[in-house]
């Protein structure tokens, strides 16, 4: 009874293996861009290497960068746009609003689809849902002589979120007329939401990614197959749960942030068995950083999302990246201040201390020449680190120009990463309403441990969390989380308009169609859950919030009126958001949600671990820290017994990420091996 998790990146695929009695294990096998599958593969074989039967895993977990990946490098198939007469060109005039309001030389992205292949057809339907120009058979015959030879078609027809019937006809009639092998997407099933241009955007990328992902999906399932795994992967989607392989290929765009939002759920599950359910997840790599907010053990999602600069309006776990990482650049401008990212030396080649050829100092190279990453505990076990590379390459771009010591312009380097990265999680955190001391930071990725215990202190956030298995945590995270598919009704009515039996009738109809594909992908009745939302606004709003809503077919059980109850969560989130609220405006309600929540057995992780905190020591160095050198007692993560405790400063060593543990915090390990690093900080 073996479950398993195989997560690809940009640089390394992550395989996470835990068996039925809680034993975890961690592999890295390098990653194969051009054809993905052979990195999960190649993950397989290794865990089979080392003693894992494939005929006994009973999960397959899988997070990919397939889609992401064909967005960001164009490598897309020809796709054709069929829409309303008279709406041919909505992807190319998107919205007024840009990134950088006074860049006088801004250019827009070139449109998913371009003009020569977006078609039209005579057909209306009003806003209301009603039939106002029926869609003659002859207009779809003539469609499907004029389409253009192309792999996928994209069909977003206005207002058909309220009757989808031509969408559905003009798709037919495609297919009668032999463009049978054609992928085609409506927005209507893709995001039956107002807003024409991001539903169309987000139904031509769909459309687009289609035969991408259904491509490197089947030969994915072939080949596990071949490995001897019987199970067919179960894909993680953007907002955090998972679906089945046929599913994700319908709905590719549902996984454009796949691997960040396993990460995640790997942070939120260490972290509630841990008892803490309000936490911020802190993911550092080689070039980026990754932070999300997860407050009463769910993450917080979007709908406000975009990717290459076209708009997704699909749920996304909220996740705010920045250009600040291990590999970012360090450097001292024509002004005399000193800047790190978002630059960065990647993987290849790397920062000075890699010996890779890279000769720019960065923020890895700042630990190296501080001691706190060292040359006689290799990084992943065979990456030798070259201290007097990072000094020298410190010494003359950052020291040398600020008239410094080398150990104070590493210290320096260091500030200004960690003054980027609080802006971040300050972002996540105190500009959503949320006041980050009363939430604990879980670090993870190769260098988030690095920072995390010295940013928590800064914020006064009083608990750091860092798994044992800290660079492979997207892994674990496709173990730990539920199948899970949203459904959407629009409305865009006044709220006092609502009636409980008008939100009833909508939860009814949505609920049975999740109920329907999660009994299509094998979760029993009695493992489905349905959670219900609101996304409201203020008359006159161009934005909404989302929040949670009572089953309707239960009001009065609590002497409530569930809209009301919505109206008032609406009013009080407004608030900590954005700083106010105005209970006497009217509310629109805007869509009804659900989640429809296929639970699947939790994985329960315990450290086998035995010993004492003595028999994890590796011995003492010399560490760098705020107030000068000290020298510390270094441990090794794996080593670590549930239990221990001891106090800093400290440098934790692992394969894949260091945790530095400054003066005045102490440590504790508990039953999976997780440190819990307490700052000098009180509970708020």
């Amino acid at each position: 009874m073996t479950r398993i998790g195989v997560d690809v990146g940009g640089t390394f695929t992550d395989v996470v293996v835990v068996d039925d009695e809680g034993r975890l294990r961690g592999l890295k096998t390098p990653s194969t861009p051009d054809r993905p599958d052979d990195g999960v593969v190649d993950g397989l074989e290794r865990a089979r290497e080392a003693g894992v039967d494939p005929a006994g895993v009973t999960f397959l977990g899988h997070g990919t960068t397939v889609a992401t990946n064909a967005v960001l490098e164009g490598e897309l198939p020809e796709t054709a746009l069929v829409t309303t007469e008279g709406f041919r060109d909505v992807l190319e005039i998107g919205r007024q609003d840009r990134d950088d309001l006074y860049d006088l030389e801004f250019e827009r992205p070139d449109p998913l689809v371009p003009r020569d292949r977006r078609l039209t057809v005579s057909e209306r339907v009003g806003p209301d849902g009603e039939v106002i120009e029926p869609l003659a058979d002859t207009d779809v015959a003539a469609l499907a002589e004029r389409l253009p030879d192309v792999e996928a078609v994209a069909i977003a027809t206005l207002f058909s979120f309220r009757t989808p019937d031509h969408e559905r006809a003009i798709a037919e009639g495609l297919r009668e007329a032999g463009h049978d092998d054609l992928s085609i997407s409506l927005s209507s099933a893709v995001l039956p939401e107002f807003r024409e241009y991001e539903r169309t955007s987000t139904t031509a990328l769909n459309a687009a990614l289609q035969p991408v992902m259904e491509t490197y999906l089947d030969r994915l399932s072939r080949r596990v197959g071949d490995v001897g795994v019987e199970r067919e992967p179960a894909v993680m989607q953007s907002h955090g749960g998972l679906t089945g392989a046929e599913a994700a290929g319908e709905t590719p765009v549902n996984t454009v942030l796949s691997g960040p939002a396993a990460g995640v759920r790997g942070a939120s599950y260490l972290a509630s068995a841990a008892g803490h359910d309000d936490l911020v997840t802190m993911d550092m790599g080689g070039t980026s950083t990754d932070v999300s907010l997860v407050a009463g053990g769910e993450p917080a999602r979007t709908t406000d999302w975009e990717i290459a600069g076209y708009p997704l309006g699909v749920p996304t776990v909220d996740i705010h990246t920045i250009g600040a990482g291990g590999g970012s650049l360090a450097r001292v401008d024509a002004g005399g201040a000193l800047r790190v990212g978002p630059e960065s030396a990647g993987a290849d080649p790397g920062p000075a201390a890699y010996g890779r050829g890279g000769d720019r100092p960065t923020v890895t190279d700042a630990h190296v020449v501080l001691g706190r990453i060292h040359p006689d505990y290799p990084l992943g076990g065979d990456l030798s680190v070259d201290v007097e590379a990072a000094e020298s390459a410190v010494e003359r771009d950052v020291a040398d120009p600020l008239g410094q010591s080398v150990p104070e312009a590493a210290r320096g380097v260091l500030a200004v990463a960690r003054a980027n990265m609080e802006r971040a999680l300050r972002v996540v955190s105190v500009e959503r309403g949320h006041d980050p001391r009363e939430f604990a930071l879980v670090a993870f990725g190769g260098a988030g441990p690095l920072h995390a215990p010295r940013l928590a202190e800064e914020l006064s956030m009083p608990t750091v969390l860092v798994p044992r298995l800290a660079g492979v945590l997207s892994g674990l995270g496709l173990l730990a989380s539920d199948v899970e598919h949203t459904y959407v009704n629009a409305v865009v009515e006044p709220l006092a308009d609502v009636t409980v039996d008008d939100l009833a009738d909508w939860f009814d109809a949505l609920v049975a169609e999740g109920r329907e594909t999660l009994a299509a992908e094998g979760i029993d009745a009695d493992a489905m859950a349905f959670e219900r939302a609101l996304d409201l606004r203020y008359a006159g709003q161009s934005y909404s919030l989302t929040v949670p809503v009572d089953d309707p077919s239960e009001n009065g059980a609590g002497g409530t009126d569930p809209l009301d109850d919505a109206a008032e969560r609406f009013h009080e989130r407004h608030d900590a958001q954005y700083g106010h609220a105005n209970p006497d405006e009217p509310v629109e309600l805007v869509n009804a949600r659900i989640r429809a929540v296929g639970e699947i057995p939790d994985v329960d992780v315990r450290s086998s671990v035995t010993g004492t905190v003595a028999d994890a020591v590796l011995g003492e160095r010399p560490v760098g820290f705020d107030d000068g050198t000290r020298e510390v007692t270094v441990y090794e993560h794996a080593r670590l017994p549930p239990g221990a405790e001891f106090d800093g400063p400290a440098v934790v060593q692992a394969d894949a990420a260091t945790t530095v543990v400054h003066p005045g915090q102490s440590v504790a390990v508990d039953e999976r091996g997780t440190l819990h690093v307490s700052t000098t900080h009180d509970q708020p």
